[in-house]
C-alpha cells in the first residue's frame, strides 16, 4: 500500500511546506531540471527515499540505490560504472545512498571525483547530523535540505488519502 500511496510529483508530496511550498528555491529548481547534489537529513518518517524519488522523476534521470548499511566499495563501484554508461549514452544518474552517515570517510570519499566530473548526482539521506557524521569534502560539494517531523495536519491528510485511495 505504501507503494502505491507514494507521490510522483510535488504537488502530491505532504509535508515539508518550509522547503517545497510554492515559490521556494528547492521545487523551482527541481522543476525547472537544475538538479544538485543534496543531503536530505531528517528523523525517520520524514519523506526523505519519498523525496528522492520524486526529484527523479523531474529529473528523467536513472536512479542507482544503495543502503550504506547493506552495501560497500563493491556496490559502489558498480553503481558508478552504470552511471559512467549512462553518462556516455547522454543519460543523467541519480546516485541515492539511503543512511549515507554509515559509510567511513573513504567510501564517502569515493563519490567525489563522480560528483566533481558530473557522472552523478548523489543524493544522500540521513538522521544524523551531516555536520559530525559527513565528511567536510562531500558536505562542500552538496547542500544539506533538513526535513522536519511530519505535523498532526499532515498526517491526517496522509490518512485522509489512504482511505480515499482504492
Amino acid at each position: 500500500m505504501a507503494a502505491r500511496m507514494r507521490p510522483e510529483n510535488l504537488a502530491q508530496y505532504i509535508g515539508q511546506q518550509h522547503l517545497l511550498a510554492v515559490g521556494k528555491p528547492l521545487p523551482r529548481a527541481i522543476e525547472a531540471g537544475h538538479l544538485h547534489s543534496m543531503i536530505l537529513w531528517g528523523p525517520p518518517g520524514t519523506g526523505k527515499t519519498t523525496l528522492a524519488e520524486v526529484i527523479a522523476r523531474y529529473a528523467n534521470a536513472d536512479v542507482e540505490r544503495i543502503s550504506a548499511v547493506t552495501s560497500g566499495v563493491k556496490e559502489i563501484r558498480e553503481a558508478i560504472e552504470r552511471a559512467r554508461q549512462n553518462r556516455n549514452a547522454g543519460r543523467r544518474t541519480i546516485l541515492f545512498v539511503d543512511e549515507v552517515h554509515r559509510f567511513n570517510k573513504s567510501q564517502q570519499d569515493a563519490f567525489l571525483p563522480h560528483i566533481e566530473d558530473g557522472t552523478i548526482t548523489f543524493i544522500g539521506a540521513t538522521t544524523e547530523n551531516p555536520s559530525f557524521e559527513l565528511n567536510s569534502a562531500l558536505l562542500s560539494r552538496a547542500r544539506v535540505y533538513l526535513l522536519k517531523s511530519l505535523s498532526t495536519e499532515d498526517i491526517e491528510q496522509v490518512l485522509t488519502q489512504a482511505m480515499e485511495d482504492k
